[in-house]
């Protein structure tokens, strides 16, 4: 059989990187195929997980579901394997010992945003995370049935801080970047020691390596007028409403984008204005132009000093100012994995956080029959209803249609997609559901020979205002449960790359802009995006040495085209109708009860657990 390139691409080039045959490198791809986590390509929203889904929502269809037999029982049926499938059949397993319960996963994965990504290279696993990325702020934000959730599983949230190493890349004299292109800026420049706060930073703020606000701005290619601007906007913020009272302010603030206030407001140039386009991509999944300054102000984006606004909010200081440091090296898959091995303990061995990181799961063990608890993958349901004091759901599995039949059922799926699955559901609350429209992103993990280029230059994370990427940067320092964060430069590490298609100056709403992003990534083929990736590392890394095609040993895009869960932006939406909304969408119907982060609006892991618990408490 002939290799392609795109036979490496797909995790051939690291069989060959580790002296493996052709024939062995095949044997293992096969053998990928029965272990999600080590297949690369196009993941996340991959072909085989959505087309039924999109036969149901864009063409309307419906599956003959009702009239077939019945062909197992249960007491609970949990539509998604997600994190909060996963966690409200663990609940309903509190309450219910002896449950029995299936878990429906369209994927052919369970975690849903969760995923974990393995490869091998030079002999060694390296692990990424596919979406789900951390826990937010926990110390300040986890509710008692979140951390009781973790504390049974084993997770000690302070393991954490002796996991990951802080001071790893800046002892390594490494800082932040940022990237102007020639096309916007006129001229391709990496200025390193970025001094600008992050949200929900993982290193201390005196520890950026970061040189003075007006050492880096005087370092853009951009004109001079322009730099001073910027450095004033900084160091000598100014009162740009002064005359306002308060509340004027911040109504005007929250019906205003960050980027028309600079623009209008504070008075900097257009092409100023475009330094700061895409910071806001991977915290909001948006630009600046749907981001309102309030929310803008809400992270520490600069303008707002001498404005005399309220104090941000608690929540908002605790994302600030929690360290991001609550991480696994496949992200909150672990937190997945550890849900599983309990529901299932056949499906790998160990106790506590520390073992899952590297335990090898059988997926085989995933929906055995006898078993009290199955996960079923691959199956997407297609029709939920209430039937003769229980609930009928009918899914289909490789072209095959079924049909099961539980006491209760939990919906943890896209809420969106419920008005086409569940039956008997008022137009009103369809409607509600309808609104919650998910935005997309990109989380693409690529496998490098080594990390000298960014050695060479400086820094160990980029960010890129106006490229397709919008921030890269090399993975989280972490050593947990066996597993090592690579430490040398000459050898293989993952890096992280977050693309999220938005459509900034467009005047679309934030909805509208999830649309049109949407259709933009299921229409890319894999070679495209990887064409898209490779220009993008090659001309950020190449003056430090880097070749793309001799370093690029794999690549996997998670495409996630339904990612963040929708929040109320105060650009487009009214607050109250929003809650209205949230609310009236979650309400359970009969048996059927509705949970996923999207019924919080919040893109969480923490809220998505505290939605499984709401839902199987509304069941009993």
């Amino acid at each position: 059989m002939k290799i392609t390139r795109r036979d490496f691409l797909n995790g051939v080039a690291i069989g060959i990187a580790a002296g493996l045959t052709p024939l062995q490198i095949l044997q293992a791809a096969a053998q990928n195929r029965d272990y999600p986590p080590a297949l690369t390509g196009m993941r996340g929203s991959h072909v085989g997980a959505f087309e039924v889904a999109h036969q149901m929502g864009w063409e309307k269809k419906t599956f003959a579901t009702d009239n077939l037999p019945i062909h197992e029982q249960y007491d609970l049926i949990v539509v998604g394997g997600g994190l909060s499938g996963l966690s409200a059949a663990w609940f309903y397993r509190e309450q219910h010992p002896t449950a029995r319960i299936l878990i429906i996963e369209n994927h052919d994965d369970f975690g849903g945003h969760a995923k974990r990504n393995e490869f091998s290279a030079d002999g060694r696993m390296i692990i990424g995370y596919g979406g789900s990325e951390a826990f937010q702020s926990p110390n300040h934000l986890y509710s008692a049935e979140v951390n009781g959730l973790l504390k049974k599983l084993g997770v000690d949230i302070k393991r954490f801080e002796t996991a990951f190493d802080r001071n790893f890349y800046p002892d390594l004299g490494l800082s932040r970047g940022v990237f102007f292109d020639k096309e916007t800026f006129g001229e391709d420049k990496l200025v390193t020691g970025d001094p600008t706060p992050m949200v929900a930073d993982d290193i201390a703020p005196e520890r950026l390596n970061a040189r003075t606000v007006r050492e880096f701005i005087n370092d853009f290619p951009l004109p001079l007028a322009d730099r001073l601007a910027l450095i004033d906007l900084h160091e000598a913020p100014r009162d740009y409403l002064k005359g306002q009272s308060l509340a004027d302010k911040t109504r005007h603030l929250e019906t205003t984008s960050y980027q028309d206030f600079l623009l209008r407001d504070v008075g900097l140039s257009p092409t100023a204005v475009k330094y700061f386009l895409s910071r806001t991509n991977d915290f909001s999944a948006l630009s600046i132009d749907a981001v309102p300054a309030l929310d803008a102000y809400s992270v520490g984006f600069p303008g707002f000093a001498a404005m005399g606004l309220e104090p941000i909010s608690a929540e908002a200081k605790a994302e600030m100012e929690e360290p991001y440091i609550y991480h696994f090296p496949d992200g909150n898959a672990s937190l997945a994995r550890l849900l599983v091995r309990s529901l299932i303990p056949a499906v790998a061995g160990g106790h506590g956080m520390d073992s899952i990181v590297l335990a090898p799961f059988d997926y085989s063990q995933l929906d055995k029959p006898g078993q009290p608890v199955r996960i079923r993958l691959n199956s997407t349901a297609v029709s939920v209803r209430n039937a003769k004091g229980g609930v009928n759901v009918g899914y289909s599995t490789s072209g095959q249609l079924a049909q099961v039949r539980g006491k209760h059922c939990v919906m943890a799926c896209y809420n969106m997609m419920i008005p086409y699955v569940l039956r008997g559901l008022p137009p009103e609350q369809a409607h509600a559901l309808s609104q919650n429209v998910k935005f997309p992103l990109v989380y693409t993990k690529v496998i490098v020979r080594n990390w000298q280029a960014f050695q060479q230059l400086g820094v160990h994370e980029i960010y890129a205002a106006t490229l397709p990427y919008s921030r890269i940067k090399l993975d989280y320092p972490v050593d947990i449960g066996g597993y090592e964060h690579p430490r040398d430069p000459t050898q293989p590490i993952c890096l992280h790359m977050v693309y999220v298609p938005t459509t900034p100056n467009s005047g679309m709403s934030a909805r509208d802009q999830a649309r049109a992003g949407r259709a933009r990534l299921y229409a890319a083929t894999f070679e495209q995006m990887e064409t898209q990736i490779r220009e993008q590392l090659q001309r950020m890394l190449g003056p430090g040495g880097f070749d793309h095609q001799e370093d690029i040993l794999a690549i996997t895009v998670n495409r996630w085209s339904h990612g963040y869960a929708y929040f109320s932006n105060s650009l487009f939406d009214d607050a109250e109708q929003s809650e209205q909304w949230m609310t009236l969408a979650r309400k359970p119907l009969g048996k059927v009860s509705i949970a996923n982060s999207d019924a919080g609006w919040s893109a969480y892991a923490h809220a998505a657990i505290d939605e499984a618990w709401r839902a199987v408490g509304e069941l009993s």
